[in-house]
């Protein structure tokens, strides 16, 4: 699913039965691996079962990628959370090919390719619809992926504007991201829950350093 890291919004799509970093001790997320490529703009990022990941960017038009940038909101959850212990309860059920986990995997590839079309059509409407499909699929493969109050936010932002909406990252804390047409009534709606927004903006130029010590 769509994620935003380092200023650049990235599109997976995995070729094959699961994401494995290689290498090192600890599983990673795929946006964090060894050797992954980061493309200004919108990339597609495709992981092939034999490790090899290829690039391509997405065909979407200035109106789409503003529309976009426009309706993402960004909200810190105050929680800490250890993506490896995450990440390595997925992987020991893929290795152990377990039927949900490999169904659940394959549903949300093709959801990337779904988003994929949406984007590039100039869908950002569905692109939010998708977000909350992806979301429920990805809860349901760990239990740490989230808890109860992470929930009850979750909710409540469904409630207040927002079509979709996840966990940035392996899950278990860190930020909510939501995609809201609404923005006005999901901002006060979080603001009364206690969540602080993050502002952000999609980011084309690479990696800069804009301060010094």
């Amino acid at each position: 699913m769509p994620q935003v890291s380092g200023g650049h919004l990235q599109v997976f799509r995995t070729v094959g039965r699961h994401i494995r970093a290689p290498h090192v001790n600890l599983p990673r997320a795929a946006s964090h691996r060894p050797g992954a490529r980061w493309i200004c703009g919108v990339t597609c990022f495709e992981f092939a079962k034999d490790d090899s990941v290829s690039t391509s960017p997405l065909l979407i038009s200035e109106e789409t990628l503003f529309n976009l940038e426009d309706d993402l909101v960004l909200f810190f959850t105050g929680y800490s959370r250890s993506a490896s212990a995450i990440l390595k309860h997925q992987d020991d059920k893929s290795r152990l090919a377990d039927p949900e986990m490999i169904d659940n995997l394959h549903f949300v590839k093709e959801l990337a390719e779904s988003t994929k079309h949406a984007l590039e059509r100039g869908d950002v409407s569905e692109f939010g619809r998708l977000m909350n499909i992806h979301w429920e699929h990805k809860k349901a493969r760990s239990p740490f992926m989230t808890n109860e109050q992470i929930d009850h936010w979750y909710r409540c932002a469904l409630s207040n504007g927002a079509s979709g909406g996840k966990l940035i990252g392996a899950g278990g804390g860190g930020f909510l991201m939501f995609y809201a047409e609404d923005k006005a009534r999901l901002r006060h709606a979080m603001r009364e829950q206690g969540l602080k927004e993050v502002r952000f903006r999609f980011e084309f130029e690479g990696t800069r350093i804009i301060s010094h010590e």
